[in-house]
């Protein structure tokens, strides 16, 4: 996948709009952990950021997945992975759906403003008892005159504590697990809607993550997303542009990481020599790059293939996997070179060591992907 010049151009805004509008205020937010979505993405909307992929008839420019995948990459230049994370749900994991099977209607009232940045979403599908496991989700909507009643909560839900709508994936009926879900626009003003607790977390600080409960929510059934009972397969639908999203995002980040350790290892003394100069931690740096463009070669294919057509499950779920591994793996490796100033706080590559470990657990755990992969590889020609 070759980056064309517009691609560039909306990378090189994204920079410039992160070294003016979010670097300076990273510290900050993650003090705070939380930091002004609707604000921030107000701003991002003004420039067309949130949208690129979008309908134009809803504000967005109804371009390739390419300049998503782009626009996530140069998400990777914020010196945290929490605001990154808060834009991508905003943008490639609560809209999609949405903006491919609801109704002109519904886009009107959600996607548009979304688009323009005067509303936060947020994607509803993670409970206290289901994660990676979706369809064991609990959350029902069922049919009351011309509403549906939601009853259930989920959890672990980024941008919920800010957020003006959720799309939610909810049982609407007592079918088979993979054909009884539904996806619901529930605005979070909503009577009914709790944001029941703030969830702290290790990393990804600056991001608002929360519990929200309904307890006999109405929304009119017109808020339904596509056909009844087919949210579970529009949610895996969702998960390849997620999972490709977060892969891509994940290189600028970890390239950024490897960078900084050059500059420090070189200015480091130890011995009467740089650090950098030792051997094995330039070759330690060298194989960690290589993993970082391998991933970068991954995510592109796969992306090719994407926008040609193709069901890319099996490849963005290596490419997530690849990308949640180095997350862990790139920031450890090099956060040893910085020797104690790498345990403090304020570090950024201790604040990439905090940030990355979610990837591994987060939209769909490590050994989902393995397995999503492990099934693929068992139904080539010839196998049984």
């Amino acid at each position: 996948m070759q980056f064309t010049h517009e691609h560039e151009e909306i990378k090189r805004t994204l920079k410039r709009f992160i070294e003016d509008e979010i670097n300076p205020h990273v510290d900050e937010w993650e003090a705070a952990e939380a930091f002004p979505a609707h604000e921030l993405f107000k701003k991002l909307g003004d420039l067309g950021l949130l949208g690129l992929t979008k309908p134009t008839d809803y504000g967005g420019m109804a371009l390739d997945y390419s300049y998503s995948v782009a626009m996530a990459e140069a998400l990777g230049h914020c010196d945290c992975g929490a605001i990154p994370m808060a834009v991508g749900v905003q943008t490639d994991m609560a809209t999609p759906a949405l903006a491919r099977f609801g109704t002109d209607e519904l886009r009107r009232e959600f996607l548009a403003p979304a688009i323009s940045g005067d509303a936060v979403g947020c994607i509803g599908v993670s409970e206290p008892g289901a994660g990676s496991d979706v369809a064991s989700i609990k959350t029902t909507a069922k049919k009351d005159g011309g509403d549906y009643v939601i009853n259930g909560g989920k959890m672990w839900i980024t941008n919920s504590l800010q957020a003006d709508w959720m799309c939610v994936l909810a049982n609407t009926s007592e079918g088979a697990a993979h054909k009884n879900k539904s996806l619901i626009m529930v605005p979070m003003n909503t009577p009914g809607v709790e944001r029941a607790q703030k969830i702290r977390k290790i990393g990804m600080m600056a991001s608002d993550t929360g519990l929200i409960h309904f307890d006999g929510v109405r929304v009119p059934q017109r808020n339904l997303v596509g056909q009844e009972g087919m949210g579970f397969t529009y949610q895996m639908m969702q998960f390849q542009e997620e999972r490709l999203w977060a892969a891509a995002n994940a290189i600028q980040g970890l390239t950024n990481c490897i960078e900084e350790t050059i500059r420090y290892t070189r200015e480091r003394q130890i011995f009467g020599k740089s650090v950098l100069d030792n051997q094995v931690v330039h070759f330690k740096l060298a194989e960690l790059k290589t993993e970082v463009e391998s991933l970068r070669a991954l995510v592109y294919m796969a992306t090719e293939k994407y926008i040609a057509g193709q069901d890319v499950t099996e490849w963005a779920s290596m490419a997530k996997l690849k990308s949640s591994r180095l997350l862990r793996t790139v920031p450890d490796g090099c956060m040893q070179y910085w020797g104690g100033m790498g345990y403090t706080w304020d570090n950024r590559v201790s604040r990439s060591y905090r940030d990355g470990r979610l990837a591994s657990i987060a939209g769909g755990a490590d050994e989902v992907m393995l397995s999503i992969i492990a099934k693929y590889m068992h139904t080539l020609p010839g196998k049984r």
